[in-house]
C-alpha cells in the first residue's frame, strides 16, 4: 500500500501564505502516521509584464482580505513597486529544484520564500535572491544555482504545471491524498484547521487499515 499527501500550491499566492500554518500542521499529522507529502507548484501567474498601478491595487485588496481571514502578516506599504513583474514561475522553479536535491530541504525553503516576499517585501522572482533563499535553507549555493538554471528543471517545472491543469485544478492552495494512485480531494482552497484536521485524521486512519 502507497499514500502519501499531494499539495498544489504556489509560492507567490497569497492564499497559499495564508493557508500555511494550516498546510505545515497536516504535513506535521500525516508525518507522524508515516505518510509524506509531495510538493507541486502549480504556476499562478507566469511570464506577463509589469503590473500597472489598477492591477497592484486588486492584487493588495486581495491581499488584505486574506490577511483578515487568516491572521497571517502582510507588508503592504513597498509591496510590488513600479516594474515589477509578477512572474511565479522562478519561485515555483526554485521549489523543484530544491526537491530534486533533497526532498525534506523544500519546506524550509517554502517557507523561505513567503516570508520574504510576503513579510519582508522581497522580489523572490529573480534568480540571485531565490539562491540567497536556498542557501539560508542549506542547500549548496553553487549546485543550487546551477539545477535551477538548467533546461531539465525548467521542463519539470512546465510539467508540474500541466499536471496540475490537466486534474482541472484552478485554484491554490489544494491538498490531495492519494492511496494506491487513486486521489481524494481534501481541500481546493483555503479552509482553517479545525476543520481539515478530522478529514484528514479520517484519510489516514482508513489508510493504515487498507
Amino acid at each position: 500500500m502507497s499514500a502519501r499527501l499531494i499539495y498544489v500550491m504556489d509560492p507567490m499566492c497569497s492564499w497559499c501564505w495564508g493557508f500555511a500554518p494550516v498546510a505545515e500542521a497536516l504535513i506535521a499529522q500525516a508525518r507522524d502516521s508515516g505518510v509524506s507529502t509531495h510538493l507541486v507548484p502549480g504556476g499562478l501567474r507566469t511570464g506577463g509584464s509589469a503590473l500597472d498601478s489598477a492591477t497592484r491595487k486588486y492584487i493588495l485588496e486581495h491581499w488584505q482580505a486574506v490577511a483578515d481571514a487568516t491572521g497571517q502578516p502582510f507588508r503592504f506599504e513597498g509591496a510590488m513597486p513600479d516594474g515589477f513583474v509578477y512572474d511565479t514561475e522562478p519561485a515555483c522553479r526554485a521549489l523543484v529544484t530544491a526537491r530534486e536535491l533533497g526532498v525534506e530541504g523544500v519546506w524550509p525553503l517554502l517557507a523561505l520564500i513567503q516570508r520574504s516576499f510576503y513579510e519582508q517585501g522581497v522580489d523572490v522572482t529573480t534568480a540571485p535572491h531565490l539562491v540567497d533563499l536556498a542557501e539560508q535553507a542549506g542547500f549548496d549555493r553553487m549546485l543550487f544555482a546551477d539545477t535551477f538554471a538548467r533546461a531539465d528543471t525548467r521542463a519539470a517545472t512546465a510539467a508540474d504545471f500541466g499536471w496540475a491543469q490537466d486534474l482541472g485544478i484552478a485554484g491554490f492552495p489544494t491538498l490531495l491524498a492519494e492511496r494506491n494512485g487513486q486521489l481524494a480531494l481534501l481541500t481546493n482552497g483555503y479552509q482553517p484547521l479545525e476543520r481539515l484536521q478530522p478529514l484528514l485524521g479520517r484519510w489516514l486512519q482508513q489508510a493504515a487499515c487498507a
